[in-house]
């Protein structure tokens, strides 16, 4: 199809606005078959990105921001996130990503490619003069009975294959990361981490709240000697040599503002008539932090966090107290331990009536802080903790990159360990899946009469691109390997009780050849998949809907500005 040429100036585009009886607007219009043409190009172009860091064997990504800073990882959303990307529907892949990251943890990269693939598909079919409408609602229909599919025909439950589930749940969200090396190690410290956290909401569902977990990073030793901490560790230490290291039965204040000598706040001046004043004025600005602290540790408080600073003469009353105090520790951490010793964090000692107090409620309680040296730097743990369960991770690791991928790796794990024990069904990965909905989706559309049977059949063909770009980028023969495992897929659903160990055959990409992924503990998430096909096929229909776009010029401003 030829392109219009593109007009010399924005000028011409506005002469054609005001043509149509929209003057004043200058700009740049593109309407039909080149909107979509462009939209499929950009989108494609985003996915060939991620494309080649899918699967066991995927390569990573070295990204260099703007000021030099690089980040290498082979996680979908990450390398999205960093590309900045600036078309209008090359962003709604980019938020596709982060949306799969949210919901489900896992399986960015493939979500991306689905789309990807279903919208070049479906602008092949605009071409052959199928109205969009009609190809939109082909796969409106294929996506529910795809769902559908997948919790009735393919998925498993969890409980019934015991912790090895969950082992393996982690270790196949691992495969295609930096901690595939050590995918044992790390698989069962994820679930370990998980079922630490397990809390039961109102409603007596168990739920896994994955923030609960404490991901700490300390440079040295390599990565087989991180470990599982019992408690929440900061990444910060006392105030003070001088205070002790250890505090038993410890009463925890959350402050959140400065344990240092009362300043008049900015833009407040006081005009002193008489000199001999002055010190009294001093004088008293040492006493109101005195009287704070004096409020603090007389509630009771033994250990005492604030996200602000502390200066020595307020240290020296604490380290007379015996207490441990921290400076400077996080909001996010601060929260966290608000949530899970029950205390609260304090942003004021004031009371309604203006008089500072601290009551001994607001305290939060723990068996035991203390501080341990790891590397170069200390942790102080709370252990023990009084109304939630946490856990904290120590990752160890040769380098900042090397420790960066280690956790965004780990996060992944959990993710889907908790999607699995909170909705217990299990899917057999390595293409299986897709594979087995393509054949099911094929026969499906041959059902219908209308116009949807097209859409459907190429919605079938698109899941085909999850096995074959996990084959080629193993280096094996994709287009072997996908024809014998569909011919697996297809023997079971016409026969399954003669081919029934061919329900659950994948691609095993280290030998290059179809093996049963139930069996060999290749499993993945049944929401996980669930959620990728619909949010992927959501995506393409976003895009699909658009034919016509307009760019406004930004208007010059006659004193030279815009």
């Amino acid at each position: 199809q030829a392109f219009p040429p593109v007009p010399a100036n924005a000028m011409d585009q506005g002469q054609k606005f005001a043509d149509a009886g929209l003057s004043g607007l200058e700009g740049e219009r593109k309407t039909g078959q080149d909107v979509r043409t462009a939209n499929v190009m950009a989108c494609v172009a985003i996915a060939n990105v991620v494309k080649t860091s899918l699967g066991p064997v995927g390569l990573d990504k070295m990204l260099v921001d703007d000021i030099g800073d690089t980040t290498v990882t082979n996680d979908g959303a990450t390398i999205l996130n960093l590309l900045e990307v600036d078309h209008p529907a090359a962003k709604v892949l980019v938020e596709l990503a982060q949306l799969q990251d949210k919901e489900v943890g896992d399986g960015t990269t493939s979500v991306v490619i689905l789309a990807s693939e279903l919208l070049k598909r479906a602008n092949d079919l605009v071409g052959m003069k199928i109205h969009p409408t009609s190809i939109i609602s082909g796969f409106r229909l294929a996506q529910k009975e795809a769902v559908k599919f997948i919790n009735q025909k393919m998925s498993t439950k969890a409980d019934k294959l015991g912790r090895d589930a969950l082992i393996n749940v982690a270790k196949t969200s691992m495969s295609s990361k930096i901690l595939n090396v050590d995918a044992d190690f790390f698989a069962a410290m994820a679930v370990d981490s998980v079922q630490m956290v397990k809390t039961t909401n109102s409603a007596g569902e168990a739920r896994y709240p994955v923030k609960a977990v404490n991901i700490l990073k300390a440079h040295g030793r390599g990565s087989s000697d991180s470990r599982r901490i019992p408690g929440y560790a900061l990444n910060c230490t006392r105030a003070s040599q001088a205070m002790p290291t250890v505090v038993n039965k410890a009463k925890i204040a959350l402050l959140d503002f400065d344990l240092r000598k009362f300043k008049m706040s900015l833009g407040v001046q006081v005009v002193v008539t008489d000199p001999s004043k002055l010190q009294s004025i001093r004088d008293r600005e040492e006493d109101i932090m005195k009287e704070r602290i004096e409020h603090v540790l007389k509630a009771g408080a033994n250990v005492i966090l604030t996200t602000k600073g502390i200066d020595d003469m307020c240290l020296k009353y604490f380290t007379e107290a015996g207490a441990i105090a921290c400076r400077r520790v996080k909001k996010d951490d601060m929260r966290r331990i608000a949530k899970v010793t029950g205390g609260q964090v304090m942003l004021s000692l004031a009371g309604m009536d203006g008089d500072e107090s601290f009551d001994a409620s607001m305290l939060g309680t723990a068996e035991k802080v203390y501080e341990e040296r790891v590397g170069d730097n200390e942790l102080i743990i709370v252990e023990g903790c009084s109304s939630q369960r946490s856990g904290s991770i120590l990752l160890r690791g040769p380098n900042e990159y090397t420790l960066d991928e280690m956790e965004r790796a780990l996060h992944d794990a959990m993710c889907v360990v908790k999607r699995v024990l909170e909705s217990n069904d299990v899917v057999p990965g390595g293409g299986a899946v897709e594979a087995a909905l393509s054949i099911y989706l094929e026969d499906f559309a041959k059902t219908l009469s209308s116009r949807e049977q097209m859409a459907i059949a190429e919605f079938a063909e698109a899941l085909l691109v999850i096995p074959k770009t996990l084959a080629v980028n193993a280096a094996c023969d994709a287009t072997e390997l996908v024809a014998k495992l569909r011919a697996d897929h297809n023997n079971f659903q016409e026969d399954p009780v003669k081919f029934k160990d061919c329900a659950s055959s994948g691609l095993n990409l280290v030998n290059g050849e179809i093996q049963d992924a139930l069996a060999n503990g290749v499993l993945e998430p049944a929401m996980s998949k669930c959620k990728s096909i619909s949010f992927a096929t959501e995506a393409a229909i976003t895009i699909l809907r658009i034919d016509d776009m307009i760019k406004i010029e930004a208007k010059e401003d006659p004193r030279g500005g815009y």
